[in-house]
């Protein structure tokens, strides 16, 4: 698939189908997740896998609160992304430049592991709207770690959607702001 067709593909799914994700594709979402660049290849990143049915049921309601992410429970997977230690260059550039470059690496490898979804047939959705503590709870994530995003993943149980964003001229300008 071209480039493209492939980001005009990629949308935010909150429909899934009940059929099971198979293995080889998941692994083929966290390859591409893998191979994203970070700030001085620090790799701030671990991805937690969660297809077991009951845990994920517990895992979803944890994003369930407000009316927000009822969808989470339709599916079949949730990835769970793990903020990890930055190495020391990539730490002292973040200091340095008050830029918090592991988020910045993070929103990277979650956009390639959604893209590569994309690919494979696969809907997704990034959601940051959880309990986090519960969260790390349920996946024995250590205390002192972050889980800024979840990940949905299945097959979309929707029509891929016209995307409605602004006009190039509304967020683009050329030489000057």
């Amino acid at each position: 698939m071209e480039f493209s067709a492939l980001v005009k593909q990629r949308q935010s799914d909150r429909k899934y189908e009940t059929r099971a994700v198979e293995k080889e594709k998941i692994v083929q979402c966290l390859e591409s997740a893998r191979l994203a660049p970070s700030a001085n290849n620090s790799q701030p990143w671990k991805f937690v896998v969660v297809d077991q049915p009951d845990l994920k049921e517990q895992v979803a309601e944890c994003a369930v609160s407000m009316g927000l992410n009822k969808f989470t429970h339709q599916a079949p997977v949730i990835v769970a992304v793990v903020l990890e230690k930055v190495n020391v260059l990539s730490g002292m550039g973040s200091v340095i430049k008050d830029k918090e470059y592991a988020l910045l690496d993070l929103g990277i490898a979650v956009n390639q592991f959604c893209l590569q979804a994309a690919e494979l047939g696969l809907g997704s959705c990034i959601v940051g709207w959880f309990n986090e503590t519960k969260v790390k709870s349920l996946l024995n994530v250590p205390a002192k770690k972050r889980v800024p995003l979840l990940i949905t993943l299945g097959y979309s149980a929707a029509k891929t959607r016209e995307k409605s964003r602004k006009k190039l001229e509304e967020i683009s300008n050329w030489n000057s702001y």
